[in-house]
C-alpha cells in the first residue's frame, strides 16, 4: 500500500498555480496510478487541512531533440488541482510564495 508521500510528489510552483493559491487552490504531481480519493486523503492527511474537491490530468511527454541525434521524449506525469473547502486553512508550504 502507498503512503500518502508516495502520492503526492511535489507541489507545481508557477505563476498560474499560484494565482490559485489565493483561492485556496492548489496543484501537485502525484502518482500516475493514483486516484482522485487517494490523493483527497494524501493531501488531508500531510497538509492537515479538508478537501473539497480534487480534478486529474494526465501531461503528456513533448519530443525533444538535442543536436542532430534521435529525437527523444519527456515524461508524462499526472496533475491534481486540489479545491479546499472554505473553512480549511490554508497550506503554510504556499505562503510565501504568493
Amino acid at each position: 500500500m502507498a503512503t500518502a508521500y508516495d502520492i503526492i510528489i511535489r507541489p507545481i510552483i508557477t505563476e498560474r498555480a499560484m494565482a490559485g493559491a489565493a483561492d485556496k487552490k492548489y496543484v501537485f504531481e502525484v502518482a500516475k496510478d493514483a486516484g482522485k480519493v487517494e490523493i483527497k486523503k494524501a493531501v488531508e492527511e500531510i497538509f492537515g487541512v479538508k478537501v473539497a474537491s480534487v480534478n486529474t490530468l494526465h501531461v503528456r511527454g513533448k519530443q525533444k531533440r538535442m543536436g542532430a541525434g534521435p529525437a527523444g521524449m519527456t515524461r508524462t506525469w499526472k496533475k491534481a488541482y486540489v479545491q479546499l473547502t472554505a473553512d480549511s486553512k490554508t497550506i503554510e508550504f504556499f505562503e510565501g510564495m504568493v
